[in-house]
Parts: structure tokens; sequence; C-alpha cells
């Protein structure tokens, strides 16, 4: 019997009906774009979340995991509504209640990506739980209803008005390749990612930082871009340009601008990006990169201190491009590195943080792995 299996059985006196994996992700670039229907270049890293469930037939839902197998937290599935009881369980019962499911369950949680870490573990959570339940209850739902479904669970459920990429991505994703994912539509495009080859890797640099983005920030920035979206008569940001935006800046407050301008210009990276992926343009996309993170801690402001100290040292260190990852305020950056200067940088990283007297951070790479699946681990 496989582990999961055996702490499930271990926990409720019986063998899950179905186990499920999803993968948490590193946006190559693309960040804070999703919600304002944007294109971002995400992939999916090999740590993933493991759901195993069976199902009740007395209405009653058990959420326990290995990480916390001190606790088993129960419901009534008809208690299962926005504003219930729960901590990270409501990431679970989120979905549960997204997808409309009306039998118990009997759930275990076995997570493998860094929490607070910018690599977005609650995706990884939701996804793994959504595919495994649409298998377990026979929902014949696509891999895009699954991905509005669990984006749903964490805006409406959970409360934190997120984009849709980090579901699709945790989904969708294939291996060896990032997702071109348009968030107006959801279509995607697997684009090569072979650093590899050219004797480079995409070092990923926890700063152990760690943020909670249910905080408001996320949803201020957010609230930013809707607005400036109102007031220059389009529904997203993804219909303008910069000269459209300039046009109408003193129809602007002076944030709404800035946050417009780093969307606009966002936007259009992405699809540079793209092009210098598919021409094996390194020195180009970590330019990108670069301007990425320029604009992510001036316009945006969702850096912190040891972000922009992983950055400034990892470029200082002969990386080609260093960026923050994810919504910010903490988390992980990556740095574009030739496989022979990855010693230098790894170094130059610790000795800056040792200095500034910041958290030890973690280094660790990634191939693009596979989306979501079931599994018998």
């Amino acid at each position: 019997m496989n582990s999961l299996s055996r702490h499930f059985e271990e926990l409720y006196g019986r063998k899950p009906e179905v186990i499920a994996e999803a993968p948490g992700r590193v946006n190559l670039i693309g960040e804070h774009i999703d919600y304002s229907e944007g294109f971002v270049l995400p992939f999916a890293i090999a740590d993933r979340t493991y759901a195993a469930i069976a199902k009740r037939d007395d209405g009653l839902v058990r959420i326990a995991s290995q990480q916390r197998r001190e606790r088993i937290f129960s419901i009534d599935i008809k208690d299962v509504k926005p504003g219930s009881a729960g901590d990270w369980e409501k990431y679970v019962l989120g979905v549960i209640w997204s997808l409309e499911v009306s039998s118990g369950f009997d759930i275990f949680i076995d997570g493998h990506v860094p929490a607070g870490a910018g690599l977005s573990s609650s995706a990884a959570l939701e996804c793994s739980v959504a595919f495994a339940l649409n298998h377990l209850c026979n929902l014949n739902k696509s891999l895009t209803d699954l991905a509005r479904a669990t984006q749903r669970a964490e805006n409406d459920y959970v409360g934190m008005p997120c984009g849709i990429m980090d579901q699709s991505v945790s989904l969708m994703a294939a291996a060896g390749s990032a997702l071109l994912l348009d968030c107006r539509d959801l279509s995607t495009e697997l684009i090569p990612f072979d650093v590899a080859s050219a004797g480079m890797e995409l070092l990923i640099i926890d700063t152990a930082a760690h943020h909670a983005l249910v905080d408001g920030g996320y949803a201020e920035r957010r609230a930013s871009c809707e607005s400036a979206a109102q007031k220059l008569q389009v529904k997203s940001m993804r219909e303008l340009n910069l000269k459209d935006l300039e046009a109408g800046k003193e129809r602007l407050t002076e944030t709404e601008y800035i946050r417009a301008r780093h969307a606009v210009t966002e936007i259009a990276r992405v699809l540079d990006a793209v092009v210098a992926l598919r021409t094996s343009d390194f020195l180009k996309l970590g330019s990108l990169i670069n301007q990425s993170h320029n604009s992510l801690r001036d316009d945006y402001t969702v850096s912190c201190p040891e972000l922009d100290c992983a950055v400034d040292a990892s470029l200082g260190a002969g990386a080609l491009g260093s960026r923050m990852v994810g919504g910010g305020f903490g988390g992980s950056a990556i740095a574009l590195v030739k496989v022979s200067d990855i010693d230098n940088v790894k170094n130059a990283v610790l000795q800056a943080f040792e200095r500034a007297h910041y958290k030890k951070p973690r280094f660790f790479t990634s191939l693009p792995s596979a989306g979501a699946q079931l599994t018998d681990y």
C-alpha cells in the first residue's frame, strides 16, 4: 500500500477511492495581470500537493493533512458555504462548494509546495481536490471548468480576489514547457522552455519572508486597475497600450496611473518573452525579467527588502535576469543564471542576506512539470 493510502486508512479506517496531485508554479513573466485579462507565462514545478478522497453517506465532510495530523476538521455538507468555519480547510471547502457536490467526504491532504513562498501552494491544494472530485463524482468538468471553479472557490469562499493564472497552470501545464495563457478566454499554447540546452538554469530563491495575500494589499491593487479601466472606458488593461494610457493620464489618480502602467507594460513583456524563448534569446529574456521586477517594485509596489536583496545580489553575481514572483510582499524570486555561475549567485545571495540580518534563504531549481493528474501515490 502506498504511503498516502496508508495514512488515509490509519486516520479514517478505510482506503481512499481516489488520489489526485497538482503542482505549484513559477511564473516566468506576467505578474499581477491575470485579473486584467492579460497574458501570462507560468510553468508548473515539481513540488506537488496530493489529495486522497473517499465519499461518505452521512453528509459529513472531514478534512485532515499529513502536515497537521493532530486535527481532523469536521463540518456538515449543508453548512459548507462562504463564512463558515475553517482555516486552511477553507480552500478545500471552497472547492466542494464551488463544484456544487452534495455528498460527504473524508479528505486527506499531503502538501509539498512551500506555503507562503509565492509558489502557489493554495492553487495546488485547490486543484488537487478539484481534480479528485471531478473524477470521484463523475462531474465531467473540463480543465477550463475546473480552473474557473477553483478560482471561484478562492475568490468567493476564501475571500482572496486572485486571478486565474495559478489554477490554470496547475491544471493545464505540460512537462518541458511554459504555458502561455490568455486570461481573457483561458486559451493556452505550450511554449518550449529548455534553458538546460543553453547551459542555463532558472534558480528559485525562497527568501523566507513569507507572505499572506488575504491582508488587503492584493485586493487594493486589483481595485486600482479596475477603477482605471472604468475611468478610461475599457473593459480591462488588456485593451490599452502605453500611448492610450498616457493620453488618459489626467483622468486617473497617480496611484491608478502607475498601477495601470505596470499592467500595460507587463502584458507587452509577456509577448516579447515568448518571442525571446522561441529564438533562444536568453539575453533578451533576462532583460525582460529585469524590467518586470523594476515595474513590480516601483509601479506596483509589491516587492519587499528581502526580494530586492535577492534580485540585486543575483544580478551582481552574473544572473542574466532576476525578479520577484508571485503576489509579492514576500515569497520567492527567480534568477536566470548560467550553470557556471550558479554557485557564485547562491553565495552572493547568502552573503547579502547575512549582511542584512535576514533569514537564511532557500534555493532550488525545477524543470517545467506536468499539471494535475490522478496518482497512486
